[in-house]
């Protein structure tokens, strides 16, 4: 164990960020898994316990692993990746396993492990971009090369995922956005992608409107039920998230004694910072992840701003800032913010692939940092040998 703390590189704080955001997650889990134990006819919330442990304890070593590897081979293997992203969500789309009314899993045969193609595609897509900027830096002005070679792929995985995830493919899309804008990608080429994501989202919702294909109903309808001002017209998940975050309020009702989770569906998952902020309060539960997630993403700035090569830096910020956009767009779902999208907080949701992907993007930012500091502690270690050289050498011509 200690020879593995001594291996284990990387930003310290990040790793703090992980561990604490695990050690929530145990206990946020254990506390909202009691009806779900109770429909299971198991009367086991230590299953789920136990379940959430394996799986975090398996994203640890993910983390370990992949920040052991030098990111640059995170560069060799994007474009095979993306390739095999592709015919995954093509296949999810019309054979995908249905759950909580979407069509977004993929069983694996045998096992039965189920995992959503849009992680695998997400993760895909931001390591080919970041290839792709990394190698177009003098080609940015070129719009028929950036359009073919930047903003396809992500039109593309973009508008897969949408038919059967609106809210990932639009969570994705933005983030690239910002990536793009960080990559230097020129404004006006930017505001013609964000009229060619428009055009095709139009294109898509009118598609599944005619046809019955996708979720075209689900999206019209989510948006009228947070558009509206009648109480009745708020959905039943929102308004016992409320009620959960209403009766926390500053301080909390304390650990394990939260009343909404036996009301409120996948308190789990989809709405566990409700949970969190019932039993831990706003001050606590609510601000303290706020705080932890705005951490994460201010030392990947960092990382990206010392890393040297732009592969790396455009991985580690384009990586960070998908992951923390999804858990606050998640936290803003619980507090009505915006319409219900069915995104989990990351590393906090009970989950296995979920946690698994979150973990291996995290291990690969973490590889990115552990080169940084390599460099630099390699170049700090440089400077001194020419600097006690250079000494040597005038003691010498004073002698």
């Amino acid at each position: 164990m200690q020879q593995i703390l001594k291996r284990a590189k990387g930003d310290r704080i990040i790793w703090g960020v992980v561990i604490v955001l695990s050690l929530i997650s145990l206990m946020a889990v254990y506390s909202s898994t009691g009806s779900l134990a109770y429909r299971m006819k198991n009367g086991h919330t230590e299953y789920y316990l136990a379940k959430q442990l394996f799986y975090l304890i398996g994203g640890l070593a993910i983390i370990y692993f992949a920040h052991r590897l030098k990111y640059t081979v995170f560069s060799n293997v994007a474009v095979l990746l993306f390739a095999i992203s592709i015919p995954l969500l093509l296949y999810t789309l019309f054979f995908g396993t249905s759950l909580n009314e979407g069509s977004r899993w993929i069983t694996v045969p045998v096992v039965g492990v189920t995992f959503q193609s849009s992680d695998l595609a997400k993760l895909a897509l931001f390591m080919f971009l970041a290839r792709q900027l990394s190698r177009m830096q003098n080609d940015l002005g070129n719009f028929k090369k950036v359009a073919l070679h930047i903003f396809l792929p992500v039109i593309v995985i973009c508008g897969l995922i949408a038919m059967a995830n609106l809210s990932t493919a639009l969570m994705i899309a933005f983030s690239c956005g910002v990536l793009f804008f960080i990559g230097r990608v020129k404004t006006m080429h930017l505001v013609i992608l964000m009229t060619s994501a428009l055009l095709l989202f139009g294109v898509l919702f009118a598609v599944s409107k005619l046809s019955g294909f996708g979720r075209a109903e689900t999206w019209e309808q989510r948006i009228k039920d947070f558009s509206s001002d009648k109480k009745e017209d708020v959905p039943f998940q929102v308004m016992q998230s409320k009620i959960a975050i209403a009766k926390g309020q500053m301080t909390g009702v304390g650990p394990g004694n939260s009343s909404q989770r036996n009301f409120l569906p996948h308190p789990y998952s989809d709405f566990i910072f409700a949970i969190i902020i019932e039993e831990y309060g706003v001050a606590i539960g609510g601000f303290g992840l706020i705080f932890l997630y705005l951490l994460f993403l201010w030392r990947s700035i960092v990382i990206f701003r010392r890393c040297p090569f732009a592969f790396g830096a455009f991985l580690a910020v384009g990586l960070s800032f998908t992951l923390v956009f999804q858990a606050f767009l998640n936290m803003a779902v619980n507090v009505n913010l915006v319409p219900v999208t069915g995104l989990t907080l990351p590393l906090v949701s009970m989950g296995g692939s979920s946690i698994w992907f979150t973990c291996l993007t995290i291990g690969i930012i973490l590889s990115v940092s552990r080169f940084v500091d390599d460099a630099e502690g390699s170049q700090s270690n440089q400077t001194l040998e020419s600097i006690s050289q250079q000494a040597t050498q005038n003691s010498d011509a004073d002698a």
